[in-house]
């Protein structure tokens, strides 16, 4: 005796749209990684009333290797990750470390004062302080009461 099933268009249509959810998570989240250029660097980006501040993880580089440019209302970093001289004689079992050049830029949440900004490198961490465009700074307005 053969069993029959029903079909139920509704549960395959999920799957489907679960298959192209997954398809674009991992196109788009993932950092990349082509030809051998790095892969692009890890971001913090959060804002506090006054500022807004970018950090990136840049283990392996110095501050000169690194440029950063604002335009408008984007963030722009470059650098490159230089590879070490491969070592004659040696057999590479494992070889992970990234190379090449990377660029990454991110839309800033609001318009800042180029001008003010600050930029540290230590430890391996970019940390970037834009300072907030006076007209997108929050305001207190005091009420009178009669």
């Amino acid at each position: 005796m053969s069993n029959l099933t029903r079909w139920e268009p509704v549960r395959e249509m999920m799957t489907l749209r679960e298959a192209m959810d997954r398809l674009f998570d991992d196109a788009f989240t993932r950092p990349l990684s082509l030809n051998g250029a790095a892969a692009l660097p890890s971001l913090d980006v959060y804002e506090t009333d006054d500022e807004v501040v970018v950090k990136a993880s840049l283990p392996g580089l110095k501050a000169e290797d690194v440029q950063i440019s604002v335009t408008g209302d984007s963030l722009t970093l470059r650098g490159e990750f230089k590879q070490e001289e491969e070592k004659s004689g040696a057999t590479y079992h494992v070889r992970e470390r990234r190379s090449g050049s990377f660029e990454r830029t991110l839309g800033l949440p609001v318009s800042v004062q180029t001008d003010k900004a600050k930029a540290d490198f230590e430890n391996g961490i970019l940390s970037i302080v834009l300072p907030k465009a006076e007209a997108v700074k929050p305001r207190t307005i005091n009420i009178k009461a009669k």
